[in-house]
């Protein structure tokens, strides 16, 4: 698994400066608005939204903001989110998937297709990529502090329910079903671990590398650029970075 670049970069953008941090404030801030508007503001009755309330903490909201948003969102908050994803190929031909929450949608498409363009990539239409992927609930725990016995939170983890579990590096990373993802993740916190991420993600089947420096640097350059987008909620790919 192309995994140990990864869960470093989490790391890095969990010390990114206010500015940065902000930004994945406000696109997990739309993810909990869309959760509420369609399944109300209670998480214990609303999966969807107890899902991006895990997906917040993981990447340190402050339970505030968590609050003020759910209250926005409740209070009949007029601002309305479209949802739609693209997919693509970046630099020799990375599978690219960009889900997009906007409320415009316009705007969003014509960004897109900038960006693949500007970065020596193209956008293509639904399904071209799509089909090399498998969506899976991705729970990241960390054990940084190295104090976690691996055989221990593998059991946990398979006791709650878990698909798969892969030791790297400092993480221990745990595969559900989609269907599966909100449950395991509750039986796991509740048994006290602390996740670097939690989410359900398109897992590629294969990754590939970029021997060339000019389409690495064209690629790292494109995530760069959709990252900033506050439209843009997820990017995978399937570059082994």
């Amino acid at each position: 698994m192309a995994g140990h670049s990864k869960w470093k970069n989490i790391r890095e953008r969990k010390g990114k400066s206010d500015a940065q941090r902000g930004k994945i404030f406000t696109k997990i801030g739309r993810e909990m608005t869309v959760a509420v508007k369609e399944g109300g503001p209670d998480p214990a009755s609303n999966a969807k939204l107890r899902d991006a309330i895990a997906k917040a903490r993981a990447a340190n909201v402050p339970n505030d903001n968590i609050k003020r948003v759910i209250e926005k969102a409740s209070g009949g908050d007029g601002t309305t989110y479209e949802v739609n994803t693209y997919e693509g190929y970046g630099p020799s031909g990375v599978a690219v998937i960009v889900e997009t929450m906007t409320d415009n949608k316009n705007r969003t498409a014509a960004d897109m297709r900038h960006y693949f363009d500007k970065y020596g990539g193209n956008l293509g239409t639904e399904g071209c990529v799509s089909w090399s992927f498998d969506r899976k609930g991705v729970l990241v725990i960390d054990n940084e502090a190295g104090d976690l016995d691996e055989d221990t939170v593998m059991l946990d983890a398979l006791e709650a329910g878990a698909a798969d579990f892969e030791p790297d590096e400092a993480v221990f990373v745990v595969h559900t079903t989609p269907e599966q993802f909100g449950d395991t993740r509750q039986a796991l916190e509740d048994k006290g671990y602390v996740f670097l991420s939690a989410q359900v993600e398109m897992v590629p089947q294969n990754y590939m590398t970029l021997d060339e420096e000019e389409a690495r640097k064209k690629m790292e350059k494109l995530l760069v650029m959709f990252e900033d987008l506050d439209d843009v909620q997820n990017v995978w790919h399937n570059w082994e970075e």
